[in-house]
């Protein structure tokens, strides 16, 4: 028997800070499981009390103070829980564990938040684009050992498409479009063949984002979006993935990310 399953990713930009509105989409939407990145909360403050209220009783979290965090929180058990260091730093920017559910057995979802590389795309006057380089590359050296059925989701921070930008023309030398880094993000896509499953329902040459700036005074009128936010699947998991919905009117709520959730259905 065939079970449909919903997994979304979100940047949430500290989850203690907009609880109220993670609690709504969580109402509202109800996805099997959700992947959070920007979590900035340690382990032991994470705000599981309202997750399990709203029946999310299983957890992987990885977390330090202020900065970074991810976390997978999942109506579904969850196991082989793991975390990867691809910044070789001890930065929480990776989760992964296994669903423990018969329709889905041996299937995996690793959660990423990659550096966003501050604003010089020059690895030799700013080291944190350098940084960003060298955890894309142990990302494509993990990839080449996935071996397993995987979904791989979170904010990637990069945004590779032409129409993945609101004028590729002007952001062509900005961080997070530069050639460089989608030379990065394509080696880790075919070192496992993955599949980008956004792109797989809705055609490169339409427009497609997931992220507006906090400095735009008016985020929807201008559109100046970019797709930050990825949900990626191994080859043997894309026929099961029925459907990809960006859910933009999210950014629209009091107090948001300036990220938007993003939700795969998958039928297994």
């Amino acid at each position: 028997m065939s079970q449909t399953i919903r997994i979304a990713s979100w940047n949430i930009n500290s989850v203690r800070a907009r609880i109220d509105i993670v609690e709504r989409y969580l109402k509202e939407e109800a996805p099997d499981v959700l992947c959070l990145q920007e979590t900035k909360v340690i382990d032991s403050l994470f705000p599981e009390g309202l997750f399990r209220q709203l029946g999310y009783r299983h957890f992987v979290i990885n977390g330090m103070p202020m900065h970074h965090g991810v976390a997978i929180v999942s109506k579904l058990p969850l196991i082989n829980r793991r975390v990867e260091d691809w910044q070789a730093n001890g930065e929480a920017r990776h989760v992964g564990a296994e669903l423990n559910i018969d329709a889905a057995k041996g299937v995996r979802i690793d959660n990423v938040y990659i550096p966003a590389g501050g604003e010089v795309p020059d690895s030799e006057v700013n080291s944190k684009f350098g940084q960003k380089l060298a955890f894309l590359k142990r990302m494509a050296e993990w990839s080449r050992n996935v071996t397993q059925p995987t979904i791989l989701t979170g904010d990637f921070n990069v945004a590779p498409l032409e129409k993945d930008v609101w004028s590729h023309k002007q952001l062509v030398n900005v961080v997070s479009h530069t050639k460089i880094e989608i030379e990065h993000l394509a080696e880790i896509q075919a070192a496992a063949d993955w599949v980008d499953v956004a792109r797989h329902f809705v055609e490169p040459s339409k427009k497609l984002y997931t992220w507006w700036s906090y400095r735009a005074q008016d985020w929807e009128t201008s559109d100046r979006g970019r797709r930050l936010d990825h949900m990626w699947v191994t080859p043997d998991l894309k026929e099961k993935a029925k459907a990809h919905i960006v859910h933009k009117h999210v950014r629209g709520w009091g107090k948001p990310s300036d990220h938007a959730p993003i939700v795969t259905e998958f039928t297994f």
